[in-house]
């Protein structure tokens, strides 16, 4: 995640329909509604290009510095809709926040190491919920895998936190668990006997 917090101009969004939505996006500008702290929200249109960098270099939780009408805010994307098949943005939720304040986010795991011969790694959990300061919300939470024997199971509680970050998942919610895998040789053998089987038929 970028060490600069980036700035994003923004333009006061008056309709609020489909079309006038759909018109936005052709001219190259993304619906959003910017909420929290008890402000009354504020229909936004950001700029697409410059949102879609700033989204790839800082990962969905990035905090933007919002220009709005000449005064700056910071806002977390607290949620990003995508289209399922034509993959553009169609609409940004924000969320208001202040520098040193906590926020509770859902942050990617990221899987590293392999297990012990034998085992085989099977992800149970593709993120957790953390509580973050605002402008230091880390980019993924790494889980090791490395050398873990069959029959082990690493849950959340397990797991070293970045620095400031505390856990609202769970304790107990499973991340990995390490099953046996079978041997090619026995699965060679389960073959053979079923082979033997049809032909004995």
């Amino acid at each position: 995640m970028s060490t600069q917090t980036p700035k994003l101009q923004t333009t006061d969004r008056t309709d609020t329909g489909k079309g006038a939505a759909r018109r936005a996006r052709r001219d190259g500008l993304v619906p959003a509604v910017l909420y929290g702290h008890g402000a009354d929200p504020k229909h936004l249109l950001l700029p697409k290009l410059e949102l879609a960098a700033i989204l790839r270099a800082n990962g969905t939780n990035a905090i933007i510095d919002l220009e709005l009408g000449g005064q700056s805010q910071l806002a977390l994307t607290k949620q990003v809709d995508v289209h399922p098949i034509r993959n553009y943005i169609e609409h940004l939720d924000l969320l208001i926040v202040k520098r040193g304040e906590k926020v509770t986010v859902e942050v990617p795991l990221l899987i590293e190491g392999e297990p012990a011969p034998g085992g085989l790694l099977i992800q149970d959990a593709n993120s957790l919920l953390i509580e973050a300061e605002a402008l230091h919300i880390p980019e993924n939470i790494v889980v090791s895998a490395e050398g873990l024997a069959a029959g082990t199971n690493v849950v959340a509680g397990d797991l070293e936190l970045p620095k400031g970050a505390t856990l609202v998942s769970a304790d107990d919610t499973l991340v990995i668990s390490i099953s046996e895998a079978k041997s090619t040789e026995s699965d060679s053998d389960d073959a053979a006997a079923a082979s033997a089987e049809e032909a004995a038929e």
